[in-house]
């Protein structure tokens, strides 16, 4: 009997257990789930995660909230007193006996627009921030297509020095039935073998490098997905371009969140400098008051109106510095612009020299290295060429395939200097 109980306080206990060492497992498994991002994915992701655009968004809530703090109308004054008490005459417990109460409310009326001219002011702000925020998620998701793109390069090279490795044991098996017919001597099957370390070596660093992109690649999304299980896809490749310089400029101009945002300074500085003007004006208090001031007159009522004379202080430091505040704003406005030209022609010459080098590459280049490897490989392998033929063949064809991948990866990158610089993305 005893036995049984202590089973059955057991069992549950252990059912617990396997329940929740269940859920542990099917958590673990999920989080550890293969996730493939494509570029639309992977810039999703980004505008979701990334703390700073996040905390840039908090920030345009904080400008709303300015909004409403500049709206807000003056607050009355509410006075109440009482007066002539007599505490200390010869009849000390009756100290309210002539006492003589009194109340008054003032109100503070601003003039020429103040409360209008502050809210457009912090309205001014707000869309400023909007634009600024614009302008960070542009160099965020620049930073995210560098990564992005080095990821794809890095795997590039990956398949690279796989299949150079690959042929290159493929050549060792051929060399070593060689040796065994006597074709070859054992020096030369021991060159071979020694310069197979070149290979491999590339192997390991390409993994190494694509594992490093992983990283900075995940870092950008805030995401904890282990390095193993993070991959991205997309096409790896060239095109030709579909717009003039003049269409980019353009478009640059026409879209770049920080331009848009130095000429709402400018709005903004506008703004500013009527508030100044309209803040050296004098605002009226008027007031309203009531009491009591002798025992045949028991209540009186008055009215009254207070105007600061603006002898002195007419807010002359604020005009002034507005007034140059917009200026300032204007010249940064066309160094913008500039700028802009700049990037856009920059990024335009990028492209161009790289195409040029991808045109030739791809028209002759790979297909020679391919057709010289085999040619020499081929004569090697029948007695009609050296090993040192061989080797150098090896190396060219290796050297022209990084070099193509390396041009794919300068050309995306300024590719996607130029959507940087635009704005958007022009160029997929």
């Amino acid at each position: 009997m005893r036995h049984r109980l202590e089973r059955h306080h057991i069992g549950p206990r252990c059912r617990l257990l396997f329940i929740r060492s269940g859920l542990l497992v099917c958590l673990t498994t999920g989080a550890w789930a293969q996730k493939v991002l494509t570029w639309d994915e992977a810039k999703r992701e980004l505008e979701a995660t990334n703390p700073n655009l996040r905390a840039a968004r908090i920030g345009i809530q904080e400008a709303r909230a300015d909004e409403i703090t500049a709206h807000l109308r003056p607050n009355p004054n509410f006075t109440a007193g009482v007066d002539q008490l007599t505490p200390f005459t010869p009849n000390p417990y009756r100290p309210f006996q002539f006492y003589l109460p009194s109340f008054s409310v003032d109100y503070l009326v601003e003039r020429r627009h103040k409360r209008d001219l502050r809210l457009e002011s912090a309205q001014g702000a707000t869309a400023i921030a909007v634009s600024d925020l614009a302008d960070q998620e542009r160099s965020l998701i620049f930073d995210l297509r560098s990564a992005f793109l080095q990821v794809l390069q890095q795997k590039a090279v990956l398949v690279v020095a796989r299949e150079s490795l690959a042929y290159y044991d493929r050549v060792l098996d051929v060399s070593r039935d060689r040796l065994k017919v006597g074709d070859i001597a054992q020096v030369d099957l021991d060159r071979l073998e020694l310069q197979r370390v070149q290979f491999e070596t590339d192997l390991q660093t390409a993994l190494v490098n694509l594992r490093t992109a992983k990283i900075q690649f995940r870092a950008l999304l805030n995401d904890y997905t282990p390095i193993d299980k993070l991959d991205v896809i997309g096409p790896f490749d060239f095109q030709e371009l579909t717009m003039t310089p003049e269409e980019f400029r353009k478009a640059a101009l026409d879209n770049r969140p920080d331009l848009r945002a130095a000429v709402q300074a400018v709005d903004k500085a506008k703004t500013d400098n009527r508030l100044a003007r309209a803040n050296g004006s004098t605002d009226p208090i008027f007031s309203y008051n009531m009491g009591s001031e002798a025992p045949d007159i028991p209540t009186f009522m008055g009215l009254s109106v207070n105007i600061p004379l603006r002898i002195f202080d007419r807010n002359q430091g604020e005009k002034l510095r507005t007034q140059l505040d917009i200026g300032r704003n204007q010249r940064l406005v066309d160094a913008t612009r500039a700028q802009i030209v700049s990037d856009v022609d920059s990024a335009y010459a990028a492209i161009e020299m790289n195409l040029t080098l991808l045109r030739q590459y791809k028209a002759r280049f790979l297909k020679q290295a391919v057709g010289v490897r085999e040619t020499i490989s081929f004569s090697y392998q029948h007695g009609g060429s050296s090993l040192l033929d061989f080797l150098q063949a090896q190396q060219d064809y290796r050297t022209i395939q990084l070099s193509y991948v390396d041009l794919v990866g300068a050309y995306l990158t300024a590719t996607a200097q130029m959507n940087l610089a635009v704005g958007s993305e022009v160029i997929q």
